[in-house]
């Protein structure tokens, strides 16, 4: 399984005349306003976004920095405390004991000749290791083509492209990037000669025919209800560890009847909390579908709805970073890439909660032959790298094979 991510912050020069877990609330936020946005699939990384925004915060001030304090969900915390957090978290996600491979990789380019305040390195590198580099960014092509190399060496190639010339101008004056790059195996792999083609159920209506693993094994599983008909009654949730346990994919999925829409509304910081804390280890049958989801996000119009504007304004107030006082962040993107196998993944980038428990003594099975939510977390931390969910998997052409005899 490969999941992949980056997330390029620009900010360029207004002209002339112009202990706790970190990513969580800013996970769910960030859901629910790309879920409005669309019915595709979604992919994104609340890690990637909140380590990027870290770096924001460390040079705002006034009103800039209340704004991300506040839409991040760091206000009750004391001032300063949250990048303690961050620099724990990339810490601990990014140890050596785990059999999955975990990179998270920070970087400042800087344009050449502007003065940036030494502080504001030196904490750049401290809480989030963040390499520094100068370039001209009025070579804008020069420049562009430098990132995308960047960026292709920390996500082992499968993010290219990210930037153009065009993103760039003589008023941009640095560029933060991210990079998240995570690839795991399952604990339980599923074989491939038992996936077969099967019917996948859109949410209007509509079948398309994809590659379905299949297996039996011991997972992480629950049944759980709003104790209302508000997310369409039962629904289930199975956690499926990685090799080492220390990560794992959380699948979100409704009745076959019931549309995925109508289960999103209750999804909070909380209640990922509470499918966590009340899975049982047990014997479950699983098909998931093969998947690879890939999404390019603008977040500058999804963080300005989420509250944080004022960074993105000619009002911007980044005075910590440099002495300059038109600074304000131009661009804000993120790639993604998640791709899940039967080996596992590989990829680039609650109120009235009732869990219910079980009385027969059948296998349970899950089905996840209809648009489900996901979400791959650190069993340690509780930190979410990637998020989303599946509206339609890969299509594929329909052939003789199903599940009979399976």
């Amino acid at each position: 399984m490969l999941a992949l991510c980056i997330l390029p912050l620009l900010l360029a020069q207004v002209q002339a005349r112009m202990g706790e877990e970190p990513t969580a609330e800013l996970s769910v936020r960030l859901y629910h306003q790309l879920q409005s946005e669309g019915t595709q699939n979604i992919v994104f990384s609340p890690v990637s976004v909140a380590l990027a925004l870290g770096l924001v915060e460390l040079g705002a001030r006034g009103s800039s920095l209340k704004e991300i304090r506040q839409a991040v969900g760091y206000s009750h915390l004391k001032p300063g405390e949250e990048f303690s957090l961050l620099e724990n978290m990339t810490q601990q996600l990014t140890s050596d004991d785990s059999p999955c491979i975990l990179r998270l990789a920070n970087s400042l380019f800087l344009q050449t000749g502007v003065h940036f305040y030494p502080d504001f390195l030196q904490l750049a590198q401290k809480y989030f290791k963040a390499e520094t580099e100068t370039v001209d960014f009025g070579e804008s092509a020069v420049v562009a083509q430098h990132i995308n190399d960047w960026v292709e060496n920390h996500t082992e190639s499968k993010i290219r492209d990210l930037l153009s010339s065009e993103d760039f101008s003589s008023l941009t004056r640095l560029a933060l990037v991210n990079a998240v790059y995570f690839r795991g195996s399952w604990k339980n792999q599923f074989r491939p000669e038992n996936t077969r083609t099967f019917s996948f159920s859109k949410d209007d209506g509509t079948d398309v025919q994809t590659l379905m693993m299949y297996q039996q094994g011991d997972f992480y599983y629950g049944e759980f209800s709003d104790g209302s008909t508000e997310a369409g009654g039962v629904y289930q949730v199975l956690e499926m560890p990685y090799e080492g346990e220390d990560m794992s994919m959380m699948i979100v999925l409704p009745r076959q009847e019931v549309p995925l829409a109508t289960l999103e509304p209750i999804i909070q910081a909380q209640l990922l909390d509470d499918w966590v804390a009340n899975v049982k280890k047990q014997k479950v049958e699983v098909y998931l579908p093969r998947f690879k989801v890939e999404q390019k996000l603008d977040l500058r119009d999804t963080l300005q709805q989420l509250g944080i504007r004022n960074i993105f304004s000619k009002d911007a107030d980044l005075s910590a970073m440099t002495d300059g006082k038109d600074l304000y962040i131009s661009k804000a993107v993120q790639k993604a890439y998640l791709e899940v196998t039967e080996e596992g993944a590989e990829g680039a980038a609650s109120s009235g909660m009732i869990a219910l428990t079980r009385t027969l003594v059948l296998c349970p099975q899950v089905m996840a032959d209809h648009p489900f939510f996901f979400f791959i977390r650190n069993r340690r931390t509780g930190s979410v790298l990637f998020m989303g969910r599946v509206m339609k998997p890969e299509v594929i052409e329909p052939n003789q094979h199903d599940f009979e005899g399976v």
